[in-house]
């Protein structure tokens, strides 16, 4: 069987994080899942889907990396083509990537204790956007 949904977030960029953990694990109830994969996807090139704690000093550090890693405001090459200003949130969201994959085992995710599903938007400006989570399995 293969399985898609999708939902939405309203976000306000800048590294700002959703825990889609539950949303997720509705999909899987939702589209029956019993035992396969779940992929996590977002259609953007400036926001990012991966696993984390969710914790307020995991996130505040995860925040302070990215600002290390690609800060907002080096010179990009992709703000003096397109002047958006947002070359840094393409840096970042290529550095996570687009998805992440979890199995799925008796119906429930299999997730370590303190890990959960994390949707971050680097963007530099307030967006709608889309979550799309595939199911393939039995």
């Amino acid at each position: 069987m293969v399985v898609t949904q999708e939902f939405h977030l309203s976000t306000q960029g800048f590294c700002d994080f959703h825990n889609i953990t539950q949303a997720v694990a509705g999909a899987v109830q939702a589209g029956g899942l019993r035992n396969g994969i779940a992929t996590v996807f977002t259609p953007s090139a400036t926001s990012a889907i991966t696993t984390v704690e969710y914790e307020s000093g995991m996130l505040r550090d995860f925040e302070a990396l990215m600002e290390r890693i690609a800060a907002q405001a080096w010179e990009y090459k992709h703000n003096e083509r397109w002047h958006d200003g947002n070359g840094f949130s393409h840096v970042r969201a290529a550095l996570l990537g687009p998805s992440v994959t979890v199995p799925v085992v008796d119906g429930q995710l299999t997730l370590g204790t303190w890990q959960e599903i994390a949707f971050i938007d680097f963007d530099n400006s307030r967006r709608q956007r889309r979550i799309i989570v595939q199911l393939v399995g039995e």
